[in-house]
């Protein structure tokens, strides 16, 4: 197996485990952050921007959902 690639499948095990974490909390507090860090393996200080840049990405499709749903209505 390449380097590279074993690389790759770490990050998206990584990625899953925090995606896994952001769909419990949103806002997980400086406990729970090292907690989150020492499972995926970087400092407590990644994962407050990786969440800060997770819940923008969040608003953002949650505020593109809303204007779309405006546009074109379901009927119930």
């Amino acid at each position: 197996i390449p380097i590279s690639l074993s690389l790759n499948n770490a990050f998206l095990e990584q990625l899953e485990e925090l995606e896994k974490m952001f769909q419990e909390d949103h806002y997980p507090d400086s406990e729970k952050r090292r907690e989150i860090a020492a499972v995926v393996g970087v400092t407590p200080q990644r994962i407050l921007v990786w969440f800060q840049n997770r819940r923008a990405k969040w608003r953002k499709l949650k505020k593109l959902n809303v204007k779309g749903n405006k546009k074109y209505p379901t009927s119930s």
